[in-house]
Formats: C-alpha cells, structure tokens, sequence
C-alpha cells in the first residue's frame, strides 16, 4: 500500500500515477472535453487494466469515473439529449418519466449498454425485479464488464432472498473490479449466509 510506503517511495508512485491519469484524461474526453464512445471504446481496456494495478481507493474512484463516462456517453446528439433527460427525471425521482424516456432510448440504440443500465435501475426502484434482471443481463451481453450492473444483480437477488446467486454476482463485480467496498462487504456477508443453507 502506498501510505506504507517510505517518502521516496511514495512521491515516485504518486507522480506515475498523476502522469497516468495526464494520459488518460484527455484520451477519454477527447478534445475539448468531448467524448466518443459507449463500451466498445478501445480505451476501456487499458482502463480496467489500471483499475486492477491501483492501490488507492482514491485513485480507483477515479478510474472507475473514466469508466462510467465513457460508458454514457454516445456519439448520437438525441441519445445524449434523451440520457440527460434521463439523468433529470431520476434526479426527481420521477421514475415512470425516466422509464418512458429509457424506453425509447432501447429502442433507438440497442446496441448501448448504458440505455438498458440505466432501465434495469429504474425498474429495480420501482420493485420490478425480474424485469430490472432481463435488463441487466442485456447490459452484460453489450458489457460483460459492468460492474454497476453485476453489483445491481447482487442487489436484485439479495430482493429474491437468492443468496447464493447474489453471492455469485457480487464475486463476479469483484472480478472484473476488485475495489467494490460495498460488494465486498456482501461477498462477505453471503459466504456466511450460504455456507449455513448449505450445512
């Protein structure tokens, strides 16, 4: 860990990794603060790989940031005008509002991860499980790395009273991104849980 770390050492680590994030900043946003995007960009794959190497939670909240920005964004002007439309509706909780903008957003980009991400939430604060859990699953089908969306699996099966399962997706968050403190505490939780169903 860094904070163990002598003087030396730790200015030396925390200087690699200001100039990593001076790479990758403007590689995420692009010119002038633009983005291009969604999962498929390239560059999320050197971004999971630093999410791995970190050793800070600052620094993991940063990167995990870069991430979910260049998952939202898209390089259509309407799916970003719907998103953040979105985006306001859920800010007022006005969930049915937010559902029927999401609706459209499926429908135009299928192909977005972000759109059925963003749906599955909605249903899950609505208490619609099984349908917030079919879009989750097409958000993992677009981006098996999601781990917004393998935590809110977790979630929907810790509601379904399925511990095993939900154990199983919050491993599977873990995985893909190690410094999930809440799915950690979870996967903890569950372990315990699961082992007594099974005695």
């Amino acid at each position: 860990m860094l904070a163990c770390q002598d003087n030396g050492s730790y200015h030396q680590a925390m200087k690699k990794w200001a100039g990593m994030l001076a790479l990758l900043l403007p590689l995420t946003f692009g010119p002038a603060g633009s983005a291009w995007a969604d999962q498929t960009d390239p560059r999320l794959d050197e971004l999971f790989v630093h999410l791995q190497d970190v050793e800070t939670s600052a620094q993991a909240r940063s990167v995990e940031q870069l991430i979910w920005n260049v998952w939202l964004e898209s390089e259509s002007p309407t799916l970003r005008l719907l998103m953040g439309r979105v985006a306001t509706a859920m800010g007022q909780q006005n969930f049915i509002a937010a559902l029927k903008i999401l609706d459209s957003v499926v429908a135009i980009a299928p192909n977005y991860a972000e759109g059925w991400n963003k749906r599955a939430t909605v249903y899950f604060l609505l208490g619609q499980y099984e349908d917030s859990m079919t879009d989750v699953e097409r958000t993992l089908a677009l981006e098996p790395r999601h781990f917004g969306a393998l935590s809110g699996l977790g979630l929907i099966y810790i509601r379904l009273k399925d511990n095993a399962a939900a154990l199983d997706a919050y491993e599977r968050a873990l995985t893909v991104n190690p410094h999930l403190v809440q799915a950690r505490a979870e996967v903890k939780r569950l372990r315990r849980k699961v082992k007594g169903e099974n005695i």
